[in-house]
């Protein structure tokens, strides 16, 4: 599936793996002090959504509730092989040696990389 949500879709999207289902007004709530945005502003994020297949909606007994039918792994998924892809050509190398040549790397993200290593290529580490 390919999806590319925009900076402010993810924090819609956010809200919605976290808590669902979620109303126009509740989500309109938890964005305000984010975002500052209107309730006009979330049901147009939401139609956008909506029409990506991101979301959907079932009638409430006073108001639609909205639901993510996009997985929060498939988007961060989608997400990372397209930043990989316009920025590093694809390859997960590069963007390694950048962040190890700018010194961004914390010992907890080393030891977690170190994890992931192993688990994807057997005890070889």
């Amino acid at each position: 599936m390919k999806i590319n949500l925009s900076d402010n879709e993810w924090k819609l999207m956010n809200h919605l793996w976290d808590k669902s289902p979620l109303t126009i007004t509740e989500l309109t709530a938890a964005l305000k002090s984010e975002t500052g945005w209107s309730k006009n502003t979330v049901i147009t994020m939401l139609s956008r959504l909506e029409s990506k297949e991101a979301i959907r909606h079932e009638d409430g007994v006073r108001a639609k509730q909205y639901y993510p039918a996009l997985a929060r792994e498939d988007a961060t998924r989608a997400e990372t092989e397209s930043f990989l892809g316009k920025v590093y050509g694809g390859r997960l190398g590069l963007m390694m040696h950048a962040m190890v040549e700018s010194k961004s790397l914390t010992a907890e993200d080393i030891e977690e990389l170190s994890a992931i290593l192993k688990k994807a290529g057997g005890e070889k580490l």
